[in-house]
């Protein structure tokens, strides 16, 4: 004996009704019983057409021919004569009693509880009608069996209480002989034998309780997807589908909102010991889900992770709860008393306060009534009114293996706190079966994603990148980042997305990830560029470990640093203008960095790829303190120094320089020691030294006439202007034998940049191309600094760094 349950998506059509028929044709069981639910979307037409007539709105008329069109389509598709004709008579007569009893809820501008009962249940009723017929023409022994004539309840309408002694003898009595046995799911009946329900997504408790009686030897629940997920497959787009599950976890996991089963589904089948499987009426031959007493191993502890949404949290607190007895028997008394179930409870050990999870729409009347139970108490303010927090979700880590395992509750914790998720309450049974967090609904993809990742992707992190800047250096991230995504999730397990892009002109966004290898094209068919829009879309789209890479020198979004830090939102720039921008801004982007434990990486502010900060770090970190640094951190003016000389023409090498991607577009930047000043401005301060840039001596070694130029061609011709002067610096020190480099300095709290002539002893001295160098003198490297050394300018070299800053934030 076997019982086959189909569901609405499952029959929502005469072309599934035939899928549905060929799977029975497959069973190889001489007694079966088959329990069908509405057509798709049927209940909540009927629904609707309710609440529309109640409301004096004949709008409802309108849904009924909806309904009636959606069955005889079916049946024109489905059946033959004679069937065809005996089909549409009981349909008529479904559809009169359908119209009679709307037409009384509209006269009467009222829809008792017993009323809807009876109008919800008419899907299925109408459903198995047309199903039994289609079966009869094509399958021999078949019996249409009316479950409101097997299945007793009381007369609590819309969650009626099953009465199983009489339940049991009735379905027994009724399906004793071979055969398929052809039933409407969620429809009952009262003692009084007025038509019940088993509540929403009652007909898999149908089918649990014709299995139980019968003692089946299995029961099918036939869905649209391939058995129970590790998450929401449409919230987790890595969600795996679970292949074995106890009875236990898979209760945790329909009651916190694994949809695909009705939770009390399980307990009727679980007395007797009957599995469940969760089959794929439009996959037939995935193996599903099968949910026993029994499964083979699993090292993984946790089975699931599922939510629920729309939950409100009602908090009481106040001195007059600690170590009153009876208090927690008044609070749930009085929600009892309203028909209010409690979803989440947890207390503080304190006794202070109590929460409790309840749904969403129930707040207001659970407020009103634990206020007016303890009206006496608020009077006294020996307790506070009911405090009531909306908009919240429940999420819970499900699994049976869990109280075996150590740190499983830090591991969500920890994962949750990383990514800014703030847990407004902690619930976690005895059995350790079930932890669960009352967290914000907008945190729950977020949550549900990182969660996943963390428990389920054998620790594959999964970094979404919003990028600023396509120019030089951004295309050449692009380029790398396209180039090592493939390496980077098969050797490394980081799994990098681009969902945002801009640059000056146009965005594009695609929260699922943008193509790599057509990112060009996607952006020119993005909108208009916008920052704020850009900030707002980042921020809106919650994403976990989302990162905001600048790859721009601009001011404007160096000032949007903060929003994206505030919002968890790590940051990889190359941008130097924020770190070397006031000393009170460069703090408070370290402390909401900090803050929101958000990564703020700028590796490549100095030295291009070169890893001078990160080495500075360490060194701070272990208790080092630096005393001095001398640096060469211009890769284009060290490039420019190197090749200029008595044959060539200043202005040229600074030509070939802009070429070659050394220097900015305006390359007086440059040349006027402002980004030099800059970086070692920035190597102070992370040196732990207070400093603003007007504090360093800027000693120009450009004539004034150039420095005040308003326009890069101005600077241009200024340069050929005075070309005897560079011509000069280069002969003076060549005459003692020494190298121009552009040096910058700090030593007892005093900083300058300049050009310098140095000597051929000196360290800086054999410095070529485009190289920087950092010598940094602390309280271990004395006499011998710690050097760094190697290139420090062009887009390649930095495009790497932030991809090595970008690597960082995976490793956090």
């Amino acid at each position: 004996m076997k019982v086959l349950k189909f569901g609405g998506t499952s029959v929502a059509n005469a072309q599934n009704i035939q899928l549905v028929i060929d799977i029975v044709k497959k069973q190889e069981t001489k007694k079966l019983a088959v329990v069908v639910s509405a057509l798709g979307g049927v209940t909540d037409l009927l629904l609707n057409a309710a609440q529309l007539a109640a409301q004096g709105l004949k709008l409802y008329e309108t849904e009924i021919r909806k309904i009636e069109s959606k069955h005889l389509e079916a049946v024109d598709a489905l059946l033959q004569q004679p069937l065809k004709s005996e089909a549409e008579a009981a349909l008529h007569q479904h559809f009169d009693q359908l119209e009679t009893l709307l037409k009384g809820v509209f006269l009467l501008g009222e829809l008792s509880d017993r009323t809807s009962d009876a109008i919800s249940g008419m899907g299925e009723l109408m459903s198995s009608t047309i199903i039994a017929k289609a079966f009869q023409q094509q399958l021999d022994r078949v019996v249409y069996v009316d479950s409101r004539n097997i299945i007793t309840t009381d007369s609590k309408f819309g969650k009626a209480k099953v009465d199983f002694e009489i339940t049991n003898y009735q379905i027994q009595k009724a399906l004793k002989s071979d055969g398929i046995y052809l039933l409407p799911g969620f429809v009952a009946s009262s003692h009084e034998k007025h038509t019940t329900t088993l509540g929403r997504g009652g007909s898999d408790y149908t089918a649990a309780i014709v299995a139980a009686a019968l003692e089946s030897e299995v029961l099918e629940i036939w869905t649209d997807v391939n058995g129970m997920y590790t998450a929401n497959p449409k919230i987790v787009k890595q969600a795996l589908p679970i292949s074995e599950i106890l009875y236990h976890e898979a209760m945790e996991l329909s009651h916190f909102g694994a949809k695909v089963l009705y939770p009390p589904t399980i307990q009727p089948v679980l007395n007797k010991s009957i599995p469940i499987l969760i089959k794929n009426t439009f996959e037939p031959e995935h193996p599903g889900t099968r949910i026993s007493d029994q499964i083979q191993g699993n090292a993984n502890p946790i089975k699931g992770i599922t939510h629920i949404q729309n939950i409100a949290l009602l908090t009481v607190e106040g001195s007059g709860i600690v170590g009153v007895s009876g208090f927690s028997k008044r609070l749930f008394e009085a929600l009892s008393l309203e028909n209010i179930s409690a979803i989440f409870i947890t207390q503080a050990s304190s006794e202070h306060s109590i929460c409790v999870g309840i749904t969403e729409a129930e707040a207001k009347i659970a407020k009103q009534a634990i206020d007016k139970a303890f009206q006496i108490e608020i009077a006294q303010s020996l307790i506070d009114p009911t405090i009531v927090e909306t908009q919240l979700s429940i999420v819970a880590l499900v699994g049976e293996k869990m109280k075996n395992h150590q740190g499983i509750s830090g591991k969500m914790f920890s994962t949750l706190g990383k990514n800014n998720v703030n847990i407004r309450a902690i619930a976690q049974g005895a059995s350790e079966r079930n932890i669960s967090v009352v967290i914000g609904d907008k945190d729950v993809n977020k949550a549900l994603n990182t969660l996943h990742e963390r428990f389920f992707e054998d620790n594959t992190k999964q970094l979404n990148l919003f990028v600023m800047g396509v120019g030089n250096v951004g295309e050449k991230f692009m380029e790398q980042l396209t180039q090592q995504r493939k390496y980077l999730r098969e050797q490394l397990k980081i799994n990098l997305r681009l969902v945002g892009i801009s640059n000056s002109r146009k965005m594009y966004f695609d929260l699922d990830g943008i193509p790599l290898k057509d990112w060009k094209n996607k952006l020119e068919e993005g909108k208009a560029a916008d920052l704020e829009q850009f900030i707002a879309k980042a921020i809106d789209a919650n994403l976990r470990n989302a990162i905001f890479v600048d790859n721009t020198a601009s001011e404007l979004v160096a000032a949007t640093y903060a929003n994206y830090l505030e919002k968890n939102i790590a940051l990889v720039t190359c941008n130097k203008i924020a770190c070397a921008s006031e000393y009170g801004n460069y703090s408070r982007l370290k402390a909401l960095a900090r803050k929101y434990s958000a990564p703020f990486l700028f590796e490549t502010n100095v030295g291009a790829g070169l890893p001078i900060i990160d080495t500075l770090k360490h060194l701070i970190t272990s208790g080092d303190k630096v005393n001095k640094i001398q640096a060469v951190l211009s890769g284009s003016l060290n490039f420019i120094f190197n090749n200029f000389n008595e044959t060539n023409n200043f202005h040229d090498i600074v030509v070939e320089a802009g070429v070659q991607g050394f220097t900015e577009p305006d390359p007086k930047i440059d040349l006027s020691g402002i980004d030099v000043a800059r970086k070692i401005l920035i190597l102070i301060r992370e040196s732990g030294y207070a400093m603003e840039i007007e504090d360093i001596d800027n000693v120009s070694f450009l004539p004034d006439e150039c420095l005040k130029t308003t326009s890069v061609p101005a600077f241009f011709e200024s340069l050929k202007k005075h070309d005897k002067h560079f011509a000069d610096l280069y002969r003076k020190a060549a005459e003692k034998g020494c190298r121009l480099k552009y040096v910058a300095e700090f030593e007892n709290g005093k900083a300058k940049v300049g050009l310098q002539e140095i000597p051929a002893t000196h360290d800086f001295y054999n410095l070529q191309g485009k190289d920087n160098i950092v010598l940094f003198y602390t309280d271990r490297y004395v006499d011998q600094p710690l050097i760094i050394k190697g290139a420090g300018a062009g887009a390649a070299v930095t495009a790497s760094g932030i991809f090595a800053d970008v690597i960082r934030i995976a490793n956090v």
